[in-house]
């Protein structure tokens, strides 16, 4: 369905977004990274279901990534043992606190299905070191495009540190979803900044 231009209402316990859909058609040379970075890159060869929601919930709840944790365990282990999906996490001090999803299912393509790091490495470089190395092992194998999507209730810097890494926009969607808030899927006090419009009020 195409939106006509205009406002449109939601109902209340819903939010929307924007999202942005961005590719990158070869690989982008590695932007400038901190040097002598305390980070390593660790290969999660079959991730654990509390391990991996535990480091989800820790990255994404800020801005109120949901999707996989709204999955029942059939469901989550169904798609990270699947083939063609790599999981990596970003280790400082013997502590994960960075995911790397990578997904390789369709052929000739890979899907950056989710990327960042916790609060604690935000702002540090960690982000850059972490995309450097998703580009590479993106690249490592034979595949005509890296895409990502990205919305307006991410990370304020999350599309221009995309464009900067070499992705180019190319569709843009209106996505609207129940608020994982009031379904206890994230606590309350998640993204402060999104407020919370409960029905019936």
């Amino acid at each position: 369905m195409i939106l006509p231009n205009g406002d449109h209402d939601l109902p209340a316990g819903s939010l929307a977004a924007v999202v942005t859909y961005l590719e990158m058609a070869a690989a982008a040379p590695a932007r400038p990274e901190r040097e002598a970075a305390p980070w390593i890159l660790w290969p999660v060869a079959q991730p654990g279901l509390d391990w991996y929601r535990d480091l989800y919930r820790r990255v994404g709840a800020d801005w109120l990534w949901s999707s996989r944790l709204s999955l029942t365990d059939a469901a989550l282990s169904a798609v990270l043992d699947a083939p063609g999906v790599v999981v990596h996490a970003l280790v400082v001090d013997g502590r994960d606190e960075g995911l790397l999803e990578l997904d390789f299912r369709v052929p000739g393509e890979c899907e950056l299905a989710f990327f960042g790091v916790t609060p604690s490495l935000v702002g540090k470089g960690a982000g850059r070191w972490l995309m450097n190395r998703a580009v590479v092992l993106a690249w490592s194998r034979p595949i005509r495009r890296l895409w990502l999507h990205t919305c307006t209730l991410d990370a304020p810097d999350a599309l221009p540190f995309y464009l900067r890494s070499g992705f180019a926009p190319y569709a843009r969607k209106v996505e609207v979803y129940d608020d994982p808030r009031l379904a206890g899927v994230l606590p309350p006090t998640a993204a402060p900044h999104v407020p919370m419009i409960t029905p019936g009020r």
